[in-house]
């Protein structure tokens, strides 16, 4: 069976946050235009938001997920 390539928006948004919860800049942003960019961004600004609202890494490992499914 062949593996499935993955949805590389899903993919952005789970290396952003990731990005974001390791304390990094948005400037390390791997994309340059475009839509993954943008939901690199956006996950990216949801860890941060996450760490600032307190979040323990159990929580953020959650959070994760929940973000994968929407």
């Amino acid at each position: 069976m062949k593996r499935q390539k993955r949805n590389q928006t899903e993919r952005a948004m789970a290396r952003g946050y990731h990005a974001g919860i390791n304390g990094k800049s948005r400037n390390v942003c791997p994309y340059e235009s475009g839509e993954a960019r943008h939901v690199w961004l956006t996950g990216w600004r949801e860890a941060r938001q996450d760490l600032w609202n307190g979040y323990n890494p159990m929580a953020q490992a959650q959070r994760l997920s929940h973000l994968h499914m929407t």
